[in-house]
């Protein structure tokens, strides 16, 4: 993919002033690395008069098969091959897009100590993209980019074969763009306009994208006689996202008309109406709670098994002390759905390193599993049939064997505590059991001594006096040969019985926790009395 942005200037105001603006010196050339390949920044002119700036992006196809999670284009008709033969490492689509906006970031924002008047000020530009995706054809190129303040919109079609004219034209222009604007302006305006022209990403579009887009439309989306035709494509047709970001938009073009602040226009709210203070969902609480037995473990490579929707592995991202996060789940829908919630698409490589996403039966011995700090079960073990128990329990205590082993689960007798839950019935429909506090000790009893760990029990939520939390929290700890606690592989052990009363980290807990689905057991969701 090839991009050049080229201005003219005098002895007094030089074109070279443009690699102030672009951050990008004249007389390097720099090459920076992005999640799918390389982006080069190259001035093949630099003078007083004349300076042209390219922006060269090489797309390794290997790392773009791998890194995307989604199979073909989006949108694009072509989707069943696109794995294999695509044009994204030649033609400007999102991909070039995502790489303007890590190369030239600073440009996109108008922000330049160095020449902050320029910055503000419109200079002459022409920018050419030679290969252009346009559904659409040059028809609609001019009705984007026209309303733009640009005075030359050229979309020269790119046919088939030139050798054989009569073949037609192919879905691309070439495209070139000339007039007096802000460089900011003109980058931003590629940034939304490219992947639209090309109608399909390379990585799925989530709520974040819309104040994306409302950033990068700022001063001219809001207008536009097309809003609703981009906003549509640069939102791969998410109708929710499209609404939201319509009614944003919207805002925008009154504040603008009336010559008012957004804030002041959205002000049939009033604060001081919304400060009460809302309950910590038991989920949240229960990620937190598990988050901290591993820190106090000292663990830092850790397996999330049963992972569902990857909730917990995202909480553990957020703490560099875990250097390795593996979820591990039997549902691949549920791991999908995990890396889209973790953007692994569009993560950087060294934050991708740090996390891998594995299907596998918690009931079967995996040797994958093997060598790990801390492995955790959250609201996974009542999902399984009693008598398939001991087989998860002889994977993960016995062959997988970490260091730590964090497990929890319901407490059945918290459950009168729900108003809205009937009686007698348990707080999920896949549920096949729910353990009291005495049969859960009693089980975690029985796999210590049958496989040399110590236990320590936590609980989690407000822990009423009369029935205990609502959920319980186990906290494995192997023993060596010894009886002591360490990381020796020691198979069996003398084993001790913890009972450890910790105050809740929270003094309210929220009916309104929910499941995560499709997954072997749930992160932290599990839909508590019906009531989430």
């Amino acid at each position: 993919m090839f991009l050049t942005i080229r201005t003219t200037g005098t002895t007094e105001r030089p074109a070279t002033d443009l690699g102030f603006l672009l951050h990008k010196h004249p007389g390097k050339a720099q090459s920076f690395s992005t999640s799918h390949g390389r982006a080069h920044v190259f001035y093949p002119e630099a003078s007083a008069e004349c300076c042209t700036a390219a922006l060269l992006l090489e797309v390794d196809p290997v790392a773009l098969v791998r890194r995307s999670k989604e199979k073909g284009r989006g949108g694009a008709p072509d989707a069943a091959l696109a794995q294999y033969v695509n044009d994204r490492p030649y033609a400007a689509s999102s991909l070039l897009a995502v790489a303007m906006s890590t190369v030239f970031r600073s440009a996109l924002r108008g922000q330049c100590a160095a020449l902050p008047e320029r910055a503000e000020t419109p200079m002459p530009l022409r920018i050419e993209v030679p290969a252009l995706p346009a559904r659409g054809g040059p028809e609609l190129v001019a009705k984007l980019f026209g309303p733009l303040g640009w005075t030359r919109v050229e979309a020269r079609p790119v046919a088939l074969d030139e050798q054989f004219p009569e073949w037609g034209d192919s879905r691309y222009v070439q495209l070139v763009l000339e007039g007096e604007l802000r460089l900011s302006d003109a980058l931003r305006q590629l940034y939304v306009l490219l992947p639209v022209l090309d109608d399909a990403k390379h990585y799925w579009v989530a709520p974040d994208e819309v104040d994306k887009l409302i950033r990068a439309g700022e001063g001219w989306l809001a207008d536009h006689p097309e809003r609703a035709l981009i906003t549509n494509r640069y939102l791969s047709r998410r109708w929710s996202l499209t609404r939201q970001a319509a009614e944003r938009l919207e805002l925008v073009r009154l504040a603008e008309a009336e010559h008012l602040d957004v804030e002041d226009v959205d002000n049939a709210v009033d604060e001081t109406t919304d400060t009460e203070e809302r309950p910590v969902p038991l989920a949240e609480q229960r990620r937190e709670a598990i988050v901290a037995a591993l820190r106090a473990a000292g663990a830092s490579r850790v397996l999330d098994l049963g992972c569902g929707q990857g909730r917990l592995v995202q909480a553990l991202l957020k703490d560099v002390r875990f250097t390795e996060i593996v979820g591990v789940d039997v549902s691949v829908r549920a791991l999908t759905v995990a890396a889209r919630r973790l953007k692994l698409d569009r993560m950087g490589e060294r934050q991708a390193g740090r996390v891998t996403l594995l299907q596998g039966a918690l009931t079967y011995t995996d040797t994958r599993l093997k060598g790990y700090d801390a492995a955790v079960l959250s609201e996974v073990v009542e999902h399984l049939d009693l008598p398939r128990l001991p087989a998860l329990v002889y994977a993960v205590f016995r062959s997988a064997r970490p260091a730590t082993v964090v497990v929890t689960t319901p407490n059945v007798e918290y459950n009168v505590r729900w108003e809205t839950l009937p009686a007698g019935h348990v707080r999920h429909g896949d549920h096949r059991f729910e353990w009291t506090r005495e049969e859960f000790r009693a089980w975690a009893d029985e796999v210590c001594v049958r496989h040399g760990y110590t236990v320590a029990y936590l609980p989690v939520g407000t822990d009423d006096p009369e029935v205990g939390p609502p959920t319980q929290m186990a906290v494995f700890t192997r023993t060596d040969e010894d009886g002591t606690p360490g990381r020796g592989n020691g198979r069996t052990g003398n084993t001790r019985t913890e009972n450890v009363p910790v105050e809740s980290t929270h003094d309210t807990h929220d009916t309104r926790d929910t499941r995560d689905t499709g997954r072997t057991g749930d992160d932290g969701s599990e839909k508590e009395a019906k009531a989430a």
